[in-house]
């Protein structure tokens, strides 16, 4: 895989960026916090998103105070173009993806999952895999070297495609111990299944079932003469029941004629009497009538109409109430003129007392300002006076100094150094007790010794002894330390005395340094004041003057309101006049408005007329039918009497007794067979359910009987399965670790050729081992941080190199990346993490992109591309350079 072009768009610190890869190694370089790194996350984001952010969330990609984020990539992998693209917009408070899309030769790939499933699936790693093998990240390495045995097992197996085979393995037995598990549980059910026969086999249900169908046919066979019995009974039962029915039907309908003849008579004579009642309402109603006649035509002689027609009743009113409407849009116009005038002039009144308030208080404010003025004259001449005394007081604190050994500003460090000659002083002097101490105890010791006859020195015997007189060359040391310690004592007494008078210059100082800031603080206080005192002076004025314009804008209010009460009055007075027709109009409205009721009422009473007389007409008519229909009920009745026969009613009687009897007595038997025919029924279905229970038992003993043999052998081939996963995967681990440790030994060899290392050791659990040319074993923690970062970089360079080599051809590897790789190293190591990249080169790895700060790692560069950032804007943009090799040849 080829990185060839990454496109940025308010992409953390970039605005707008785009950068070209070439083959070979490319250095981006740039002082640190340029944006550097920012370009390999980029390339990181773009081909695996989220799971590039670690800890971080999207809303940190977008740069601060953009919407909108973008990353563009363009790679080759494999021969082939790819090109993806992820689009971030911030919605609220969080940025969500808006577009993600991988353009492939043969397909376009959408949404962020499918997308970084995708890119998995091509360059055969998911992003973990990637940082662990071709992007060593700022900060991260030695995370190899310092993860356990365990960790660094599983990181590589994982890159080395490894860890499936471990999953695989997993999952055979996962399925060898679920095949198991079903296989025992299957041999149980076969178990129970041939117990479960074997005991219905020996029940003998076929001869059982012949035996309960016999009897049942028995049974069947009585109950279908009786029920034909029964049959015949129910026949004779059901004539004699018709003809009785029959008689007492009519003896209902006799009764029921009876009655509706008498409900017929109780008909006629109700109508005949509503007949009555209606013709005195009609009475009632023409009399009302005349009467509302008389009163409409009263009231129009109280108006100006000459007719009472409904027409012009109507006319009159509407034309009434419109001048009324006219009347009452005047009065309300009147009264809002009146209540506005009204409004205006209190609020005019109102704002002359408020402007003559704010007059007085203006005039107030004035002369307070004259005394507030007089009393800061007074302050500024009180501090001026102050500023003397401080002049005054600081001169004095700085008269200490005349006759001091040193000048003013030098007696912190002064004392500083007479407190350091003290601490050193009273050192000495500790040291010189010591030993007088020391030097007593020998002459003790000594004197001792002596009186013993022993030599001081060696402790043998006086006689001939070298050493006899040390005794007194101690004694001579001792007034020696002596006298030095009273010297010590009196420079101690004259430092103590000096010390004491710079801790007074020091407060005088101090002193000075206060009084100085007082005296500042003063001065500039004062100034305040002086210059507060002319605005208050201006500030007088302008009261005085507002004071004047508010007085003369409040006898104008008064003046304005005083017109407004004379239009109030001439409104009131129009208000009475519009008041006085609206009465008018409103007492001929009253009587028009009744003559109209009049002439409704009048129109009701001719209805109500017409009504009641068509009523009294139908009622006549209602009566004719009834009396038809009571004489028809009357000759039914007769026919009806006529048709009863006594001895045929008893006959019918006699046999349906007979009839009931017997069918009692055949229900009761009938029942009884049912129930043994039910019960046979029952025993019956049991046996056949039994006998299917048996055949389906059988059919499930020969399915579990074959499916056990099924998981007998899948079994064995999952366990074989199992076996052989885990037999590759440590073959193939094995095989890896030796290329591996090939690969790092040639890589470290290249690093450290000529120097005090003489290889390194991998074993199967992946733990590492440097070893001295004196074949001393080493930890890499032991090594110091300069080459542990080189041995880790030796050994990521190492486990790349086996990626390539193992899958060479199928799928290319991405570019070999490193972030500041530098940080741990010293001018040295740096020498060789040069001749590390280009060993890589060397080796064929077709694209290395290194971000650097390192001026060092620029003359291993194919190409360059610095990093600059803008102070201003706080956006970093690309700038592309030559290597040094370039620009020499361009030079000559």
């Amino acid at each position: 895989m080829r990185v060839d072009r990454v496109r940025l768009l308010n992409f953390k610190c970039y605005g707008e960026a785009e950068l070209d890869l070439e083959r070979g190694v490319t250095i981006v370089h740039g002082v640190n916090g340029s944006g550097k790194s920012t370009l390999l996350e980029a390339v990181f984001f773009a081909l695996y998103g989220s799971k590039a952010l670690d800890e971080r969330t999207l809303d940190d990609v977008i740069t601060t105070g953009e919407e909108e984020s973008e990353v563009e990539l363009r790679f080759t992998h494999d021969g082939r173009e790819y090109r993806v693209e992820r689009r971030l917009k911030l919605r609220g408070d969080r940025a969500t993806t808006t577009k993600c899309v991988l353009e492939t030769p043969t397909e376009t790939v959408e949404g962020a999952r499918d997308v970084r499933a995708e890119v998995t699936r091509l360059l055969r790693m998911d992003a973990e895999a990637f940082v662990n093998c071709a992007y060593v990240r700022q900060g991260e390495v030695n995370k190899l070297i310092h993860a356990s045995p365990g960790e660094r097992q599983d990181m590589i197996d994982d890159l080395l495609q490894l860890g499936a085979l471990e999953e695989y393995r997993e999952r055979a037995s996962d399925a060898r111990l679920g095949v198991k598990s079903v296989l025992d549980g299957q041999r149980e059910v076969l178990e129970d299944l041939r117990s479960q026969v074997e005991r219905k086999e020996g029940q003998d249900l076929h001869e059982q079932l012949n035996e309960l169908e016999s009897r049942h046919a028995d049974v069947v066979s009585k109950i279908d003469r009786f029920e034909s019995q029964r049959e015949d009974a129910r026949d004779s039962l059901e004539t004699a029941t018709d003809v009785l029915e029959r008689h007492e039907e009519t003896r209902e309908e006799l009764a029921d004629l009876a009655e509706e003849i008498e409900a017929l008579r109780s008909k006629i004579d109700e109508t005949e009497r509503k007949r009555e009642d209606a013709g005195e309402r009609l009475r009632e109603r023409r009399r009302r009538r005349e009467e509302l006649a008389d009163e409409r035509d009263g009231l129009l002689g109280e108006t100006d109409l000459e007719t009472g027609d409904a027409e012009a009743v109507e006319d009159r009113i509407e034309r009434l109430e419109e001048r009324d409407e006219e009347l009452r849009d005047d009065l309300e116009d009147a009264r809002v003129a009146i209540t506005e005038r009204k409004g205006s002039m209190e609020r005019l009144r109102e704002e002359a007392t408020e402007l003559e308030s704010r007059v007085e208080t203006k005039r107030e404010e004035a002369d307070q300002l004259d005394d507030d003025l007089e009393d800061a004259v007074e302050a500024i001449e009180q501090r001026e006076e102050k500023l003397d005394e401080f002049d005054a007081e600081i001169e004095a604190a700085r008269e200490a100094f005349d006759d001091a050994p040193i000048t003013f500003g030098e007696a912190e460090g002064y004392l500083e150094d007479l407190e350091d000659d003290r601490e050193e002083l009273v050192s000495t002097r500790n040291d010189v007790a010591a030993e007088i101490r020391s030097v007593e105890d020998a002459i003790a010791e000594g004197e001792r010794l002596l009186e013993e006859g022993k030599c001081p020195e060696c402790g043998q015997d006086v006689t001939d002894s070298p050493h006899v007189d040390v005794l007194e060359e101690k004694r001579d040391r001792l007034a020696a330390l002596e006298d030095r310690r009273d010297d010590l004592a009196d420079e101690r007494d004259d430092l103590e005395e000096r010390i004491e008078r710079a801790e007074a210059l020091r407060e005088a100082e101090r002193r000075v340094d206060r009084l100085e800031e007082n005296r500042e603080n003063v001065a500039q206080l004062v100034a305040e004041k002086r210059d507060a005192l002319e605005g208050r002076h201006d500030q007088r004025e302008e009261l005085r003057a507002e004071a004047d314009e508010r007085e003369r804008e409040a006898e104008a209010k008064r003046a304005e309101a005083d017109d407004l009460e004379d239009d109030v009055a001439d409104a009131r007075a129009e208000l009475g006049e519009i008041n006085g027709e609206r009465s008018e109009i409103k007492a001929e409205l009253e009587t028009l408005r009744r003559v109209a009721e009049i002439n409704g009422e009048r129109a009701d009473l001719e209805r109500e007329l017409e009504t009641v007389r068509e009523r009294r007409a139908d009622w006549e008519t209602m009566n004719e039918e009834r009396r038809e229909q009571l004489a028809s009920k009357r000759e039914r009745k007769r026919e009806l009497e006529s048709e009863f026969d006594d001895e045929r009613i008893e006959r019918a009687r006699s046999e349906k007794r007979k009839a009931e009897d017997y069918l009692e007595r055949v229900e009761e038997k009938l029942a009884a067979l049912e129930d043994d025919r039910d019960q046979l029924r029952g025993r019956i279905g049991g046996i056949e359910e039994k006998l299917e229970a048996l055949e389906r038992l059988r059919e499930r003993l020969e399915a579990v009987e074959t499916r056990c043999e099924r998981l007998d052998s899948l079994y064995g081939e999952a366990e074989t399965l199992q076996t052989t996963y885990g037999e590759l995967r440590a073959e193939l681990r094995q095989r890896n670790v030796e290329t591996l440790e090939r690969l790092l030994n040639e890589t470290f060899d290249l690093v450290y050729r000529n120097d005090s290392y003489a290889g390194i050791d991998l074993d199967g659990e992946y733990r590492l081992t440097v070893y001295q040319k004196d074949g001393e074993p080493l930890e890499p923690e032991q090594l110091s941080g300069g080459e542990r970062a080189l041995f880790n970089l030796s050994l990521r360079c190492a486990i790349y190199r086996l990626l390539a080599e193992g899958v060479e051809g199928t799928a290319p590897m991405p570019p070999l990346i490193l972030d500041e790789p530098t940080v741990f190293l010293d001018s040295g190591h740096v020498t060789q993490l040069v001749s590390l990249v280009e060993s890589m080169r060397d080796l064929g790895v077709e694209q290395i992109v290194v971000v650097s700060h390192d001026e060092e790692l620029i003359g291993a560069a194919d190409s360059l591309v610095r990093v600059e950032k803008d102070a201003t804007s706080n956006r970093s943009r690309l700038v592309r350079g030559e290597p040094p090799e370039a620009a020499l040849l361009g030079a000559e």
